[in-house]
């Protein structure tokens, strides 16, 4: 069960390595001495967010890949697109090279984000559930801290050509994986989904008893989900809370902030070289998506998502505090408190106020506690969320449709960032994500369910009937 999960999940480290691989590239581009790569403006601002459009692409065409090949073929074939980006990248001798990788590699990550959770949840046992489903969110963040360490020391072209190496040791290592039995058995693959499942669990478990529990369950939902029953409570409920669960994640800024990081840096006088700066927060937020792994089966999902009443207060904390320090350190403008050029935020320079050199940590601190907050609550606990509470018949749809919102969501965000600061400052855009986080704390407490020790049949129920007491039933 771990060989498999990890096999899937390197799927999410090369999406967490190719989402933040914008940060040391786009200043190593403002100064490349090659005229048809040096980057302007608004394409330093469609680099970065063109990513996201191509996840939006992969999120929508998961809705079929998922019922149609599976998830580990799914997730197998999202390595075609993403090894074609990095090799367009890494030989690129125009800006129309690098966004067309960009766009591609975001593709591969668009499906791997609707897949492998659902992959993840189906072959896991209840007990690991909890642990195993937060995953895909620690190597995502495992694969941005590598890409932050590695541009310490290679060029942007090498990063391109290092992303490849989980590329190929995923679709090699899946090849030796078995498909989800629940898939098997939609399929009428029984004796293949029972030895998958012997192969799991181990021959001294009760595996035959799990596998006559999945396939009535698959029975039961064997329909594809029609037009009329989307009216149906256990249908549309847990559709709608992932749904909007992913677009208040990524409205809480934290793709843009990682896409952006250096340049956001290079703007606030931190002490630190800006390079450095990004390491240490892919550091921390490691750490923090480690911690809420370890704790998320022992508090309860709900309740470390609630915790995100700390985490949430965090983020917002940290929002209010960056932009409220921009705002009094950065000098008056007729249209801009900090003014872009070229499409980077300038240079500390621009700073009439002479910060001392402790106060200068301020952006690093709370940049920290942003990313300390967001991965500890809404980072890996959203990601489980959605796996679990989306209903069976509709699992796969379902997943693409979600990824497909936090991923369109995510583009506008990362598209207009850079104008939004030209226009009106750096601290706006934060002040924003300070409100966000408000309505985030708000939605978990008013319409996330409790899934700790529960079935996927029991979660099931309670969207049907309603019944808190269900909900509290000890399997």
């Amino acid at each position: 069960l771990f060989l498999a999960t990890f096999a899937a999940v390197l799927g999410n480290f090369n999406f967490g390595y190719a989402l933040v691989y914008t940060s040391p590239v786009i200043p190593a581009l403002e100064t490349s001495n090659i005229p048809s790569l040096k980057i302007t403006r608004v394409e330093e601002s469609w680099f970065g967010s063109v990513f996201t459009l191509g996840a939006a692409a992969g999120g929508l065409s998961a809705m079929l890949l998922n019922d149609r090949l599976g998830r580990k073929l799914s997730i197998m074939f999202s390595a075609v697109p993403s090894a074609v980006g990095y090799a367009f990248m890494a030989s690129a001798q125009g800006i129309w090279m690098l966004l067309l990788g960009r766009l591609l590699t975001g593709y591969a990550s668009g499906v791997t984000s609707a897949s492998i959770p659902v992959y993840i949840s189906e072959i896991s046992h209840p007990g690991v559930r909890g642990a195993l489903g937060a995953c895909p969110q620690i190597m995502a963040v495992l694969g941005s801290l590598v890409l932050y360490a590695l541009g310490l020391k290679l060029s942007w072209r090498w990063l391109a050509v290092a992303g490849e190496v989980p590329v190929l040791t995923m679709i090699i290592l899946l090849c030796f994986m078995p498909d989800s039995p629940r898939f098997l058995i939609s399929k009428g693959k029984d004796d293949e989904a029972l030895a998958v499942l012997q192969w799991l669990r181990g021959q001294s478990t009760d595996f035959h008893r799990e596998f006559e529990q999945i396939k009535e369950s698959v029975r039961k939902q064997s329909r594809q989900i029609s037009c009329a029953e989307i009216k149906d409570p256990f249908i549309y409920k847990p559709i709608l809370i992932t749904v909007v669960m992913r677009f208040l994640q990524q409205l809480s800024g934290v793709t843009p902030i990682l896409v952006y990081l250096q340049s956001i840096f290079q703007s606030t006088a931190v002490i630190l070289k800006p390079e450095y700066d990004a390491a240490i927060v892919g550091g921390v937020r490691l750490a923090s998506v480690l911690i809420a792994a370890v704790s998320m089966d022992k508090a309860g999902r709900k309740i470390l998502l609630f915790v995100s009443g700390k985490s949430t207060g965090i983020m917002f904390a940290a929002n209010l505090t960056l932009g409220l320090y921009i705002h009094f350190t950065s000098p008056p403008s007729h249209n801009s408190t900090v003014p872009v050029i070229n499409g980077t935020l300038e240079s500390p320079e621009i700073l009439t106020a002479e910060p001392s050199r402790y106060v200068t940590l301020i952006p690093l601190l709370a940049t920290m506690l942003f990313i300390m907050g967001y991965a500890m609550g809404w980072g890996p606990i959203t990601w489980l969320l959605m796996s679990e509470i989306l209903p069976l018949k509709a699992r796969g749809v379902a997943s693409g449709l979600c990824v497909l919102m936090s991923w369109l969501t995510a583009f506008a965000l990362t598209r207009f960032f850079l104008l939004a600061v030209q226009d009106f400052g750096l601290e706006v855009p934060f002040l924003f994500f300070a409100v966000i986080c408000i309505g985030n704390l708000i939605f978990t407490g008013c319409c996330v369910p409790e899934t700790k020790g529960r079935s996927l049949e029991q979660i099931e129920s309670y969207f049907r009937t309603g019944r808190q007491s269900f909900m509290r039933i000890q399997t």
